[in-house]
């Protein structure tokens, strides 16, 4: 009998994981847990046994892979990938995969959210700003992105992306501004969405030379990576550039010092927080479970994000 694991550090809602069971045990496997887990001696216990692992933000790395002897697929609940040790999986011939957009309209809303709390001066009565006759660059057109600017759209936003991987077409189809150039993007948008997975070309790509060809009122949201930041430049940004918002789901190693001086003009989650409802919970886990299943059952590799 097959076993998988649903190893979560920050777990799923209750119902979402009562639906990953039914799925995975009505297809005649075993089906585990280890949630809230405190340590990594925890979490190699745990996969000794296992066929496949169902994980959230938690790290499979080439120490979990060679403790779980049995292991042939893990699935990151979500779209972003980089807590998976690819070259690992690779090696090893496991299958890695993730589930892209099942939590993409949760990290959408999550950005307005963010966002408003932010020019509205984190609500504290003092005159803040509007969204509306404002732009807005897309920094990644992906599933989140697509979503970002069907709402922005609805507050009534002049909305802009970039994304050379994305056919222009698409992108001016759902009645967006496809911008070529990235300085273009950002030399337009006082307001910027960024949506970058972190790579060895995406680290850091967003420095002060970048951010500081936004316009006045400049405000960056990132639901992405904290890698892609350069922090340096984010500081430097705070500092010469007193019109300069930062929000974030992601806590920059520099926190401490951006909050001490900056904290009017900046927002950090205490913990990464896009796919943070029960919707995109239950969708995400529930998108897991299938996978596990049919590539088990019909060696469907769909998703995998290594070769």
């Amino acid at each position: 009998m097959k076993k998988v694991l649903v190893a979560t550090e920050k777990p799923f809602a209750k119902a979402a994981v009562e639906s990953m069971k039914q799925i995975i045990t009505a297809a005649g496997f075993e089906f585990v847990t280890l949630e809230k887990y405190k340590t990594k001696e925890e979490l190699l216990s745990a996969v000794a046994l296992v066929d496949g692992i169902i994980i959230r933000s938690d790290i499979i790395d080439r120490d979990v892979m060679d403790a779980a002897k049995n292991l042939k697929i893990v699935i990151r609940a979500g779209a972003g990938y980089d807590n998976i040790d690819l070259n690992a999986a690779t090696e090893k011939g496991i299958v890695a995969m993730n589930t892209p957009g099942q939590n993409a309209n949760a990290v959408a809303e999550l950005i307005f959210g963010m966002l408003i709390y932010l020019i509205r001066n984190k609500y504290d009565a003092s005159v803040g700003s509007e969204l509306r006759n404002k732009k807005i660059g897309i920094h990644a057109y992906g599933y989140i992105g697509r979503i970002v600017a069907l709402i922005a759209k609805g507050f009534g936003m002049k909305v802009y992306a970039h994304d050379p991987f994305v056919d222009r077409v698409l992108v001016e189809n759902d009645g967006v501004q496809y911008e070529a150039n990235v300085e273009d993007l950002y030399k337009k948008c006082q307001y910027i969405s960024v949506h970058l997975p972190a790579n060895e070309k995406t680290k850091k790509l967003l420095n002060y030379d970048l951010l500081s060809k936004m316009p006045e009122g400049a405000t960056l949201v990132n639901t992405a990576r904290k890698e892609i930041i350069d922090e340096a430049g984010l500081v430097k940004m705070f500092e010469t550039r007193p019109d300069f918002r930062y929000a974030s789901d992601i806590t920059p190693d520099n926190n401490a010092e951006i909050l001490e001086k900056y904290s009017q003009r900046y927002y950090c989650s205490s913990k990464k927080m896009g796919a943070q409802t029960h919707e995109a919970n239950n969708n995400a886990g529930l998108a897991a479970a299938n996978q596990i299943v049919n590539f088990f059952v019909k060696g469907d590799k769909s998703f995998q994000v290594n070769k």
